[in-house]
């Protein structure tokens, strides 16, 4: 059977993310939502997926463009002096490798945005990082070693840390159309969907917000969630939607309810 997760990147980046995730998950074919438990709007993010219990929310954990949950003097080689991460991937990867003070603040920022995720008292169904910052060497063995403390039990876009026990969809689709994702090509990426576990990730939002991606076409990908032709790809009888927790391997998957696939 095709199992697939449709997720939305950047819950609790702005009331308009926050917005399109409840639009999309409630009247759309959304299943799933990574949340950035320290982003300015995670805590209406955190209201709303209690209120959806049939939405699967991960830890969209963030170490770039984003500021942190431990206060910024407690991870100073992370962050600049406004207390904000650095944008360019590049930079954080090098103080990692130059500096073991920097290697201890990241386990310990790691570790706060897992707790800060359990003690909002939402299910963990996944783990991954904004910018796929995620498939930096540390930073993946850092979310196996924490995250099973936490529960942790699937990861994107890294086969490697299958070997931990953990579940990654044996495909994943977004990258390419990052902040692209069309009505088109969502249904294309459907009607051609293989075998087994894929993952397809967008940034749906309401409009563009401060903060936000430049050329990002986020009400376009919100209305792709939406899109008749869309839900109706997904009303197959070959094809099952749920959160990476759906599909685990230990277990019988939990039946995602087909009331998130509305009409």
């Amino acid at each position: 059977m095709k199992r697939l997760i449709i997720t939305a990147d950047d819950f609790g980046a702005a009331r308009q993310v926050n917005d399109a995730v409840e639009a999309a998950h409630r009247g759309g074919v959304l299943t799933a939502a990574s949340l950035m438990v320290a982003a300015p709007e995670a805590a209406d993010a955190i209201t709303r997926a209690r209120r959806l219990p049939s939405l699967r929310v991960g830890l969209h954990l963030t170490l770039l463009q984003g500021r942190p949950a431990l206060p910024p003097s407690a991870v100073p080689q992370l962050v600049n002096g406004a207390g904000v991460f650095p944008s360019n991937p590049a930079v954080l990867g090098t103080r990692l490798t130059a500096s073991r003070a920097a290697r201890r603040q990241l386990a310990a920022e790691i570790t706060a945005q897992f707790a800060a995720f359990s003690d909002s008292g939402l299910t963990l169904d996944h783990c991954n990082a904004h910018l796929h910052f995620h498939l930096h060497p540390l930073v993946g063995r850092l979310i196996v070693l924490i995250g099973a403390r936490f529960g942790l039990r699937a990861v994107r876009l890294r086969r490697r840390l299958a070997a931990a026990g953990l579940l990654v969809a044996e495909r994943t689709f977004g990258l390419r159309w990052s902040g692209q994702m069309t009505g088109a090509r969502l249904a294309g990426l459907i009607r051609q969907l293989p075998q087994g576990v894929s993952e397809i990730y967008l940034h749906p939002a309401t409009a563009t917000y401060p903060g936000a991606a430049r050329g990002y076409r986020y009400a376009e990908e919100l209305q792709a969630l939406l899109a008749p032709e869309v839900i109706a790809l997904c009303r197959d009888a070959a094809l099952r939607l749920g959160g990476f927790g759906d599909f685990a391997p230990s277990g019988t998957p939990a039946a995602f309810p087909r009331a998130a696939v509305s009409a």
